[in-house]
């Protein structure tokens, strides 16, 4: 199955994307968007539903987004033209490195991207390039709770653990504002939902040539969470700014 149908599959039922639930999305952008004008970026955006949150509490921000998905994109331009705020909303399909944007914005958001920029210290490097001065980036990231399995290295990546992962940031020239740990509930809910809703579109459609591989998918990647990473596996969403240069 094409990766990107897949992902928009899985995402049906969790269209943040990310293990956070409404309410910790809503916490965040309230503290990252605070004057209500603000110009917002997302590398990364998949569906737009970060950027619809900002557009909707903030009628006076406007947005664009940046995703290699043309699903997606489609998505969310449905998605803002429901909500009423398409107009304050652009969207561009190309590579995150290739965007080139005319102005610099007060926001700059990654959540649950970082692998698309090779990991969460080149996704900060990524942002840097489009924030203006004293502007805030919201990136979001996983880290090991504890000491993982080497399957559970292998399956998602060489992470670490929430004070070295803090530290290289701070060491790059950043200060956390704030900062969101996913709990148990956000974590368990964000695979349940990843898994449940590819099951549930493949036993919806058996008649759907993926619909073998979406189950395959879905129990493969159910194993591996319950068995390998569940209880070392966390994610964290940081605020930061930079000082002066």
């Amino acid at each position: 199955m094409d990766r990107q149908r897949l992902s928009l599959l899985a995402h049906a039922d969790h269209p943040i994307a990310a293990p956070l639930d409404d309410a910790s999305v809503h916490q965040l952008l309230t503290r990252a968007v605070r004057r209500g004008d603000e110009r917002v970026l997302d590398l990364g955006c998949g569906e737009g539903t970060w950027l619809l949150r900002a557009l909707e509490a903030h009628p006076g921000a406007t947005a664009e987004g940046v995703d290699v998905s043309s699903p997606a994109l489609e998505r969310a331009r449905q998605l803002a033209q429901e909500a009423g705020v398409a107009e304050r909303l652009t969207l561009h399909r190309t590579e995150a490195d290739d965007f080139s944007p005319e102005r610099p914005f007060d926001l700059v958001l990654s959540v649950g991207a970082t692998h698309a920029f090779g990991g969460l210290l080149s996704t900060l490097q990524a942002a840097r390039r489009h924030l203006a001065p004293g502007g805030t980036v919201l990136v979001g990231d996983a880290y090991w709770q504890s000491e993982p399995s080497a399957v559970a290295r292998e399956l998602l990546g060489e992470y670490e653990d929430l004070p070295r992962t803090v530290a290289k940031v701070t060491a790059e020239g950043w200060t956390p504002t704030y900062a969101h740990l996913s709990t148990r509930h956000e974590l368990d809910d964000y695979e349940w939902c990843w898994t449940g809703s590819l099951s549930r579109w493949a036993l919806d459609h058996p008649e759907n040539p993926d619909s073998a591989l979406a189950l395959e998918a879905a129990a493969e990647h159910r194993d591996g969470w319950l068995t390998e990473y569940r209880d070392s596996f966390g994610f964290v969403c940081l605020l930061l700014r930079r000082a002066a240069d």
